[in-house]
C-alpha cells in the first residue's frame, strides 16, 4: 500500500484527537486525556502556535497515522532542535512502515529547518516501537532521566 504525508490542518483535529486517545488507551492512560476538538485546534492551528502535525494517510484519503512535534533549542549548539511529542500508527497499518515513513519525515524537516537534533521519549515497555527507533539508529541517552511538573503540583510549585 502506498502513503503520503501531508501537513495537518485545523480539519484535521478530529482524526488527531481519535489518535491521542488511542495512544493514550495503549499506553494505559486514557484517563489522562483532557484534550478535545476545540484545544486542538487552538494548541496546534491558534495563532502562536508552536507546534505542528503532520498527517499520514493511505491513497485513497485514510487516516492512517500521525506526528506531532514542537522545536526546542540547545544551548551547547546554539541551534533548535525538533522534539517529537506523539507518534502514532493505527492498528490496521502498523507493520507496514508508516511510523518509519513519518520519522523520516521529520528527520528531512529538522534538517530543512536547521535544526542539530532530533529527540524523543519512549515508554521502557513499549518494545515494539524501540524495535523501530533502534533498526533507524537512534540511541536512547541513559544517562538523562526526565523531569515533569504538571497538575496541582506545577501550581503549587508556581506559587511559591
Amino acid at each position: 500500500m502506498a502513503y503520503r504525508i501531508r501537513p495537518a490542518s485545523v480539519d484535521d483535529a478530529a482524526v488527531i484527537l481519535r489518535f491521542i486517545r488511542e495512544l493514550a488507551d495503549y499506553e494505559k492512560a486514557l484517563h489522562e486525556v483532557a484534550a478535545t476538538e476545540e484545544s486542538i485546534a487552538a494548541s496546534l492551528f491558534g495563532e502562536g502556535s508552536v507546534s505542528r502535525a503532520a498527517i499520514c494517510e493511505t491513497e485513497d484519503g485514510e487516516p492512517a497515522g500521525s506526528a506531532v512535534w514542537f522545536k526546542t533549542y540547545s544551548t551547547w549548539q546554539a541551534k533548535n532542535g525538533l522534539y517529537l511529542e506523539d507518534l502514532y500508527v493505527t492498528p490496521d497499518h502498523r507493520g507496514a512502515g508508516v511510523g518509519k515513513l513519518l520519522l523520516r519525515h521529520l528527520a528531512r524537516t529538522a534538517l530543512d529547518e536547521g535544526c542539530a537534533r532530533f529527540e524523543w521519549s519512549v515508554l521502557d515497555w513499549n518494545t515494539p516501537a524501540i524495535r523501530v527507533y533502534d533498526a533507524i539508529g537512534a540511541e536512547p541517552k541513559p544517562e538523562w532521566v526526565r523531569y515533569r511538573l504538571d497538575g496541582e503540583k506545577l501550581r503549587q510549585f508556581a506559587a511559591g
